[in-house]
């Protein structure tokens, strides 16, 4: 491995050594027992929709509140995207996901790692961790390897539809979470695509026989299902996600526990993610219509997980970091105005958004053996940091073409308020971006909507129209809501910011670790 810190500049190289004097030794594996790390994350849910973070919210989130109580609670995390597969791919490569790709992976559709792509747990497999991903992958699977030659597709309207008939489900699939570091996969793939039915590893555990019909589901409860046309098991209950899920993640921490060796488990929730649909014992939960029940559901499910930590007494010895892919869907829009819920609370903008609340998302730490407990840190923090930050932890030298723009935030677990990250950078369709800059914040497009304007909304929550000019500039420190355009009062930081966006895009990496290399 080449050495991390040739090249940095003067300030990381101060940071840094301040860092040796006064912050404790986080490389585990140097002191003995190396912890447990289990990533939870929620899909589709909003900033505004915890307790913890909005004492107004209409929902209860008893588990997650007491779990906010215990670690340390960001403020101001962010998600690389305001998108499912994006957001999931810079997690788990602490690189920016629009260096490579900006949408989704659609139904069927291709993994979007490069082989040679080191991902988190790759690297902690290299440290004798054992590795499980349950629940939504979204992330890609070469589904033509189980494909049969002959096979053709119907095309409906705009999609392509395969029948069951076209694939040999007794094959495994190839290119899927075991060929990128993990050592063990059940879910569904994504709740509203196709297959509908359980993989397990590499394997669906019942093979399809009819297309997707919801028909034969109970009925929605909020929105629309959001689901795509393909093969289906017919016995297929979407209701069944997050109780078979949660239930394995149980089994799976119980099972890991009785190892020596650390473990890493990916838990990504389906929910609040469309279909909407909490199951019926959770009706009724909250103050926010069926969607608010649906949080109360995953809450539930993150305690029952939490719980088993602490029966396998592996909880104080475990990091878990609670986050979410990116902010609400559409449907807040009504919601807010039935139920006075704004699950982007404080924030403007909803998922796809470039706004706040397109990506501005819940970002907790609970490691109990080190930190600080209860703590609320303002400092700017991403999901994209992970990486770095647990290969600080574990003591991996992470390689010059790996984690490219992720930034180790050891120093934050310790209580200390240092700005380790200052720049940010939004994405999620091509084209289109936004920077933060300390407290600046440009949005380098006439605005910030992706998911489209509601002017009801707007008039209701006190927006005035600010969308004359080229691009919008925000001063986040005295305008979190983002209201007050003034990028005309301040071209010159316009043109720094974006000069700095041009820069980072051009150089393919931002880690302080890769600073000044050639």
């Amino acid at each position: 491995m080449k050495d991390t810190l040739r090249g940095a500049d003067v300030r990381t190289l101060v940071l840094f050594g301040l860092a040796l004097c006064f912050f404790p030794n986080h490389n585990a594996l140097a002191g003995g027992e190396a912890p447990n790390i289990l990533i939870l994350y929620a899909d589709d849910l909003g900033f505004g929709d915890l307790g913890c973070y909005n004492p107004e919210s209409k929902i209860p989130t008893t588990n997650l509140d007491a779990f906010a109580r215990t670690a340390i609670r960001f403020t101001d995390g962010h998600s690389s995207s305001g998108i499912c597969t994006p957001s999931r791919y810079a997690l788990l490569t602490g690189r920016y996901h629009w260096r490579d790709f900006h949408g989704i992976v659609g139904p069927l559709g291709g993994s979007v790692f490069a082989a040679e792509r080191l991902t988190l747990p790759e690297m902690l497999k290299t440290r004798g961790y054992q590795t499980a991903a349950i629940g939504k992958w979204h992330l890609g699977w070469d589904w033509a390897s189980i494909r049969h030659a002959d096979a053709v597709p119907e095309s409906k309207g705009r999609n392509t539809v395969w029948g069951p008939e076209s694939f040999d489900w007794s094959k495994p699939i190839a290119d899927g979470p075991l060929d990128h570091g993990f050592d063990h996969y059940f879910g569904d793939t994504v709740i509203n695509f196709p297959p509908y039915a359980w993989i397990n590893d590499k394997q669906l555990v019942e093979a399809p026989d009819c297309l997707m019909d919801t028909k034969l589901w109970p009925k929605i409860k909020e929105g629309n299902w959001e689901c795509r046309g393909g093969p289906m098991v017919s016995s297929w209950n979407p209701y069944d996600n997050i109780p078979t899920t949660t239930a394995h993640g149980v089994e799976t921490i119980e099972e890991l526990a009785k190892s020596e060796k650390p473990f890493f488990l990916y838990f990504a929730f389906p929910s609040p993610h469309a279909p909407i649909i909490p199951n019926d014992r959770f009706d009724g939960r909250s103050g926010a219509g069926p969607y608010g029940d649906f949080v109360v559901e995953t809450d539930d499910a993150i305690g029952q997980l939490l719980d088993a930590l602490d029966r396998t007494g592996e909880a104080d010895n475990t990091i878990v970091i609670f986050t979410a892919d990116n902010g609400p869907e559409k449907y807040a829009y009504a919601r807010d105005e039935k139920y006075g819920h704004w699950s982007s609370t404080p924030l403007r903008g909803l998922k796809r958004d470039i706004y706040e609340g397109g990506h501005h998302v819940p970002f907790m730490i609970r490691w109990p053996s080190v930190q600080p407990q209860g703590r609320v840190c303002e400092q700017l923090v991403s999901q994209i940091d992970i990486m770095s930050t647990l290969a600080a932890i574990v003591g991996f030298d992470l390689p010059e073409d790996a984690a490219e723009d992720s930034h180790d935030l050891t120093p934050l677990l310790d209580g200390n308020e240092i700005a380790v990250r200052t720049t940010h950078v939004h994405n999620t369709r091509k084209g289109q971006y936004a920077i933060r800059d300390e407290d600046w914040l440009l949005v380098d497009a006439k605005d910030g909507y992706v998911s489209g304007r509601n002017k009801a909304w707007e008039r209701r929550r006190d927006y005035a129209a600010d969308d004359d000019g080229e691009v919008e500039l925000y001063d986040l420190a005295s305008d979190i809501g983002q209201r007050k355009n003034v990028a005309a009062n301040h071209p010159e930081i316009v043109t720094a910011l974006k000069n700095k966006l041009a820069l980072i895009r051009q150089n393919g990496y931002s880690a302080p670790r890769l600073t000044g290399r050639k």
